[in-house]
């Protein structure tokens, strides 16, 4: 080791003191992190249940603004995100280095791992988009909006397929990744909190244990608490459409066919109380129990469009679109419709505004959760087994999904069978109207109550990661202890976040809301991609010259060993 003196680099930070509380409420928690956070989030539920009016108009006013002015840089960052990420996993040196020792094991097996992966990440989404995705751009899409091909036809499928891929594809995943990798390299390598500001810790070092380390947590808080609150007001409303399916009561659904007040509110002290009660318990018992058992009854459902609806057309047309996605994938990450005079120029600008950029703004606000989850479970894996099994599994599975299930619903449509039973429903209902229509009325029901319980689950796995991921933001890292009151603060601050919303103005408030929290969180991924590909750059040049890369080598060294 004595040859590190005279190597050009030094070794990497190994320490990131954050000052915690050692008594009382916040006990083992950062105030600086938390009270702030949970001020930030109160006075969001407080708005909008004693203001609506002022919150509906103030929320409109701002997301029109913030779209149209940083649609160019939600679409470059993202593109940026993912081409990073196949980067560091297949040039082998990079992709050699592992996320903790060198020789550190996985904690979990691969069939956990993906399943934890895949309940949180996509679960509730894929639900609620795996049909109304697809059918939304069969109906409409940047081709039909030119006018080359008609909607809802044959010449329709294709295209409805590449932008439903593109969203649900790398894109996602590969933000994802990064975030993750940029948190847990750093993290489990170096010995540094496990919390979004030590993924900065390769740019920023030590200045990031003081005031701008905990505006940084402070701020993924609040982005995650607004990714996740989508991800359970599009969950709340498919749930309660499909309690609706199930015959009930109408008093579930308003005069105008959205969810009522009443349904709202019980749907949250059911899915909420239950999540809470599995945070409780930890990420290796709930949160690993229901996510495997997520995955089980997702595969049972697919097993059953492919079997029962149209599977042989779902694998033909799976096929042509992963060669459409793999075809277009680098010019429809980097294209940037104009925003100038014309029709036709504004309908595709509207076009991308409220599917691409949304979508790129509800990734990058769910990736502190995500990130710091995926990188909570990824511990012992080699950065090109995180990379590829982040990315590519769940992307396929994604793709499987939405080729099965969305292609037996274009199926029924494109055959006359639906006769616009399905195309003609809200997105919420558009997966129990394709069962409907492919199964007989009593088969139809019991697949539906299998659906109503699979979306529970999902979202029950999805808000306990969000509470635990929070928790350990706040507790500067630390995953253990006893953190139940703020556990209950959490899951009851995210109830009244997803409900506030979803009766001031429906899903589209939450969405709003999103986007407008996403923004200052963008800045900081692209702080943390920027620090993760530093950091791997480093450690290789380290390795070369035989300075230690990991918390452990510069302890030796210290020593003198």
């Amino acid at each position: 080791m004595s040859s590190t003196n005279d190597a050009p680099i030094d070794p990497p930070l190994v320490d990131l003191p954050i000052r915690t509380a050692n008594r009382g409420f916040y006990d083992g928690f950062s105030r600086a992190v938390t009270i702030p956070s949970k001020i930030i989030v109160s006075l969001i539920i407080m708005w909008a249940i004693f203001f609506p009016v002022s919150a509906n108009e103030t929320l409109t006013a701002a997301n029109s603004t913030i779209i149209r002015s940083f649609a160019g840089w939600y679409v470059y960052l993202v593109a940026f995100l993912m081409f990073a990420c196949f980067i560091v996993a297949v040039i082998p040196q990079s992709g050699r280095l592992r996320i903790g020792a060198p020789d550190e094991k996985p904690e979990f097996g691969r069939f956990s791992w993906f399943a934890m992966l895949f309940g949180a990440g996509i679960g509730i989404g894929m639900l609620t988009y795996s049909t109304g995705e697809p059918l939304a751009h069969f109906a409409n899409n940047p081709d039909i909006i030119r006018g080359t091909i008609e909607p809802l036809s044959q010449e329709a499928v294709r295209p409805a397929y590449i932008y439903t891929f593109l969203h649900w594809g790398f894109a996602a995943w590969g933000t994802y990744a990064l975030v993750g990798l940029a948190i847990g390299y750093v993290a489990y390598r170096r010995g540094l909190p496990l919390t979004i500001r030590s993924a900065l810790a390769p740019l920023f070092g030590r200045v990031l244990s003081g005031f701008s380390g905990h505006l940084v947590d402070i701020v993924a808080v609040v982005a995650t608490i607004l990714g996740v609150a989508v991800t359970m007001g599009l969950g709340v409303e498919q749930f309660i459409a499909g309690l609706a399916r199930l015959g009930l009561g109408d008093w579930l659904l308003a005069e105008d066919g959205t969810s009522s007040v009443i349904a709202i509110i019980l749907a949250l002290v059911l899915l909420v109380g239950a999540s809470t009660l599995s945070a409780l318990s930890g990420v290796g018992k709930g949160i690993k129990w229901l996510s495997n058992l997520n995955m089980g009854l997702s595969f049972a459902l697919l097993a059953l469009f492919a079997v029962v609806g149209s599977g042989v057309y779902g694998v033909g047309l799976l096929g042509t679109a992963l060669w459409d996605y793999f075809v277009t994938l680098v010019p429809n990450s980097l294209r940037l419709f104009p925003d100038v005079e014309g029709e036709t120029a504004q309908a595709l600008l509207q076009w991308q505004l409220d599917w691409s950029v949304f979508y790129w703004a509800w990734w990058i606000a769910f990736a502190p959760f995500v990130g710091m989850f995926i990188a909570r479970i990824s511990r012992g894996r080699t950065v090109r087994e995180y990379v590829f099994g982040v990315v590519l599994v769940p992307s396929l599975m994604c793709f499987v999904w939405m080729a099965v299930v969305g292609g037996t619903a274009i199926d029924l449509e494109l055959s006359g069978v639906a006769g616009g039973a399905i195309v003609d429903t809200g997105i919420s209902d558009q997966l129990y109207a394709t069962l409907a229509v492919l199964l007989d009325p009593a088969v139809a029901s019991l697949v539906s109550g299998l659906v109503v319980i699979l979306l529970m689950t999902y979202l029950i796995t999805s808000a306990d990661s969000a509470i635990l991921i929070v928790n350990t933001i706040n507790g500067a890292g630390e995953t253990d202890g006893e953190r139940r009151h703020h556990i209950l603060f959490w899951g009851a601050a995210l109830a009244f976040v997803v409900g506030s919303m979803l009766i001031l103005g429906g899903i589209d408030a939450i969405r709003i809301t999103m986007i407008i929290g996403a923004l200052p969180f963008s800045f900081v991924v692209a702080l943390m991609a920027v620090a993760i590909l530093k950091a791997i750059a480093f450690d290789l040049v380290r390795k070369h010259h035989g300075v230690p890369t990991t918390a452990e080598g510069c302890a030796e060294l210290a020593r003198g060993e």
